[in-house]
């Protein structure tokens, strides 16, 4: 009897489902495609799964990757065959640099079909080189391999968590027909998954992390390792450390009782956790590292999380003669300046917890409170500059939309100006989680990236620049059917406003440099949004933008924020803001 193409396809599909939702697999991204339908079926058809289909593989591959990097857990996304699947390629690199499990599902033509000029077929084979945890090319469905199936699945998203989170790309080529009669699926195999995935994935099916840096260590908790902490501990037991916590900090209590107990001060990206009203928490380090002063005599830098936007920072790191920590917890070494002298392989909480228990001599009596003070000092002279401002500002805006937000919400901030402004300018806060696209630093997938965090269930802002609202307006389709909650705050300076603060603004001539850097779009972004069935509010002031998405969260639904600022007066803003910043450094080290 002749095998049913299609119903094999189908039930391939099913099983690998069934397999997925048994290892805790919530939600898929589906983009519509003939090639990709066995799977698109499957998901869709199963029940079990949250299914979100987008008509655009790029925006639709960035909102999965928002909805894994809110929930933590691993999201499915699926292209049909062809340049579909490239389109995948941006927010692959995204998972993969920022550690997030994204399950990418990529449909293919068969084997036969490649390299004959086939329509709508590429060369899919490690389509994502290195930026993908595993590759795996399922090959076509047959049903003499149906005991397989099962531990393809479990392999396959397995590898999304073992070792650093990350991408995967499982390629599973479709002979026609596509469609057929669901069969009965290959019993589970209970001597393997049970509610759960194995995190021990083949040893092909994992990257490795470690790099060719000396110093690894084994988590067995052996001599060896005592030896290590021992010798941390030596270094700064009684020293004055600084804490530079960073995004991805897996308990920031854990961060904030070890500084409390030792009197060291934290110095806090938003994305950390750790911003929030502590006594050791520094939100505006940015500030204070300007200034030359006794408060740089750092004698050793423990270093968490990713690396913080601020150049002023990377810079001092750079220079400082400070022993440098760096812990991470899968040993990946993220010290862009090379400065790190000693590296952990442990979590943030758990070097913290380590160190806690080796009961340290406090640093001198007034290294975290003097940190504190100057600290106190900018917010106080941050505030008093920008309340004296009668339009919007982007620093102004930044800090009135993070304090509008009900707790419990999330706040997505896009690269380029928005996160500086947030990190440089921003107040401490607690009960919002701070979202960014931070590991290649991109303004592709922002709108997107957000609505994926939206719909893990939060109340979401999203702060964004104009051109990068531009580069994702298709993050926009279909938005108010997902019946999120999200409120997106654009700030409009009709161009790239970063480039005013490089060199190229002053060395170049004014058309040249507006040509090529300052862009202005003239895009009517009012009639785009509502050309998607978003209302539209536009903030004359700083305090209005934030009263704008506290209203625009409590009435539900997407709305965007529309503000307009001009790109010269920013940079003279922020000229007004380190100057006065600074001197409310220097005037908090006056005894």
């Amino acid at each position: 009897m002749p095998v049913d193409i299609g119903s094999v396809n189908i039930t391939f599909c099913a099983t690998l489902v069934d397999e997925w939702v048994r290892g805790g697999l919530t939600d898929a991204v589906i983009c519509p495609g003939s090639r990709s339908t066995p799977m698109a079926l499957a998901l869709a058809e199963d029940g079990r799964i949250r299914v979100h289909v987008h008509h655009d593989e790029r925006s639709g591959s960035f909102m999965a990757l928002g909805l894994a990097r809110a929930t933590g857990r691993a999201v499915a996304v699926l292209a049909t065959s062809g340049t579909a699947t490239v389109q995948f390629h941006a927010a692959v690199v995204e998972a993969d640099l920022d550690r997030v499990p994204l399950l990418v599902l990529t449909a293919d033509r068969p084997p036969e079909l490649r390299g004959i000029g086939a329509p709508q077929t590429i060369d899919q084979i490690d389509l994502y080189g290195s930026s993908v945890r595993a590759f795996l090319d399922a090959g076509p469905p047959d049903p003499a391999g149906a005991g397989e199936w099962r531990a393809l699945a479990r392999r396959a998203l397995a590898a999304t968590c073992a070792g650093a989170p990350g991408p995967v790309q499982l390629n599973l080529p479709f002979r026609e027909p596509l469609v057929g009669e669901r069969l009965d699926l290959p019993a589970p195999d209970e001597d393997g998954v049970d509610g759960g995935v194995d995190a021990d994935a083949d040893a092909d099916a994992d990257r490795d992390v470690d790099g060719d840096v000396d110093g690894d260590v084994d988590l067995d908790g052996d001599a060896e390792i005592d030896e290590e902490l021992e010798a941390i501990a030596d270094l700064v037991s009684g020293a004055r450390v600084l804490i530079v916590a960073g995004g991805g900090i897996d308990d920031p209590e854990a961060v904030l009782a070890l500084a409390e107990s030792s009197g060291w001060p934290v110095l806090a990206d938003p994305r950390s956790g750790c911003r929030r009203d502590h006594p050791a928490v520094i939100a505006h380090g940015d500030a204070i590292l300007r200034v030359p002063s006794a408060l740089l005599e750092v004698e050793v830098v423990i270093r968490l999380g990713a690396p913080l936007a601020s150049k002023v920072l990377s810079q001092w790191l750079a220079a400082t003669s400070a022993e440098q920590i760096l812990a991470d917890p899968d040993g990946i070494w993220r010290d862009p300046e090379g400065r790190a002298t000693r590296r952990r392989r442990a979590a943030a909480s758990r070097l913290c917890t380590e160190l806690r228990e080796q009961h340290l001599v406090a640093a001198p009596a007034d290294w975290s409170t003097s940190w504190r003070r100057a600290d106190d000092a900018v917010e106080v002279a941050i505030a008093g500059l920008l309340a004296t401002e009668t339009r919007p500002t982007e620093p102004g805006v930044a800090r009135e939309v993070l304090g509008s937000l009900p707790d419990g919400s999330a706040l997505m901030v896009s690269s380029s100006m928005p996160i500086r402004d947030l990190e440089w300018f921003g107040s401490r806060r607690s009960g919002v989680t701070v979202h960014a696209n931070r590991g290649a630093n991109g303004i592709d997938g922002v709108v997107s990236t957000a609505v994926g965090v939206a719909l893990a269930g939060a109340p979401t802002a999203l702060l964004i620049g104009d051109v990068a609202l531009l580069h994702d307006t298709n993050g926009l389709l279909g938005l108010d059917a997902r019946q999120v909650d999200l409120c997106i705050v654009v700030i409009d300076n009709d161009g790239g406003g970063i480039f005013s603060f490089l060199p190229q603004r002053s060395r170049l001539a004014t058309d040249r440099f507006e040509q090529l850097f300052g862009t202005p779009h003239g895009v009517n972004l009012t009639g785009l949004a509502n050309a998607h069935g978003l209302p539209v509010l536009e903030a004359t002031d700083d305090r209005a933008a934030g009263a704008a998405v506290a209203a625009a969260l409590a009435a539900g639904g997407s709305h965007l924020v529309l503000v307009r600022t001009d790109r010269t007066a920013n940079v003279a803003l922020h000229d007004r803001l380190h100057a006065a910043t600074a001197r409310a450094v220097e005037g908090s080290l006056v005894d």
